[in-house]
């Protein structure tokens, strides 16, 4: 019997504990060699900002100021957050009274720098509450939002809905219509992605098993960036306790990423610009500086010669000096 025991619980710490270490062990590796000098930016970024900019309690002494912080970066597109959605996919104009202010502001002061509505909203996919993408009439709703937006002025709109569940076939039909009406506008269209399958199927395994998707599957980014002018990955929130292994993690998604994303597609992987510790998020761990060398070296490993790449700063209001530092010293 006790040799029985014995043999359960190695087993049960073969299975437990050795798969992780050869994870955590590649992902070390996958941190390690040399950048290329030229896996820089190409002046294709992007940063989220927040609600402040176009409800009224952003000012013209603010836009100067951010304008300065982003001279002489490759910052070229600004996600402002326009929303929430209603759970019925309207967008109420009430949300944004200041963005024609916004909008005209950037174009006089900041040329070249393009102002993109971001908007989202929780789905209804792991619960009875949020935006149900199946049903026909919400999608219809958030083309017209789209629309609404787009006659407001602005450069484009950007989705972040979550959570997202990989192959999802409604979203992949809300994508083409968003895809008509920003081509007939001459418009952009971009979206915040989930991060891909660091294994094959386990967003089928962790749905299985904790009733929640985290990741895509890869085939699934490469269906949604071939339906948007850009798509940028949220690779923060992983976990990861370590820095060495968030940066082999962000090699990895950039790598995994730059597969599947057409040449037509900008490619943008998020950087946290963002302080939290919680079990998603070690603010030790996902620093600035390990996101951006893990995204060169995925970049310089996979593609280096891919033009329409970037970073995508997340989020504004939570950047610290340091983080900013970060961004410029690594990356340009």
């Amino acid at each position: 019997m006790w040799r029985r025991g014995r043999w359960f619980v190695l087993g049960l710490v073969l299975v437990l504990v050795v798969p992780p270490l050869f994870g955590a062990l590649a992902l070390r590796v996958s941190y390690a060699g040399d950048l290329r000098e030229d896996a820089r930016t190409r002046g294709k970024d992007a940063i989220w900002l927040g609600h402040a900019w176009v409800d009224g309690r952003r000012k013209d002494a603010d836009l100067a100021a951010f304008a300065e912080r982003i001279k002489g970066t490759g910052i070229r597109d600004l996600y402002v957050h326009a929303g929430p959605l209603e759970h019925d996919g309207t967008l109420p104009a009430a949300r944004y009274p200041r963005a024609k202010w916004l909008i005209d502001a950037v174009h006089r002061t900041m040329p070249g720098i393009r102002v993109q509505a971001w908007l989202g909203d929780i789905l209804a996919t792991e619960g009875p509450d949020g935006l149900h993408l199946e049903k026909a009439g919400s999608r219809a709703a958030v083309v017209t939002s789209a629309r609404q937006i787009l006659d407001a002025g602005f450069d484009g709109v950007h989705f972040d809905l979550e959570p997202l569940l990989s192959d999802d076939a409604h979203y992949l039909s809300l994508l083409d219509d968003l895809g008509k009406l920003t081509r007939s506008r001459t418009a952009l269209l971009s979206v915040a992605a989930h991060q891909i399958d660091p294994l094959p199927g386990l967003h089928s395994v962790n749905g299985a098993v904790s009733g929640s998707e985290k990741w895509w599957s890869q085939e699934f980014f490469g269906q949604v960036a071939r339906r948007v002018d850009q798509i940028a990955v949220m690779s923060y929130d992983t976990w990861m306790p370590l820095e060495s292994l968030y940066g082999g993690y962000v090699a990895q998604q950039t790598s995994l990423a730059l597969e599947v994303t057409p040449e037509s597609t900008d490619l943008l992987m998020g950087l946290p610009f963002f302080h939290e510790d919680d079990l998603g998020h070690h603010d030790n761990a996902e620093t600035v500086d390990a996101a951006v060398r893990g995204t060169r070296l995925g970049l310089g490993r996979t593609d280096p010669g891919r033009q329409r790449f970037g970073v995508a700063l997340y989020v504004d209001f939570a950047a610290k000096e340091g983080d900013w530092a970060a961004y410029r010293a690594g990356w340009h």
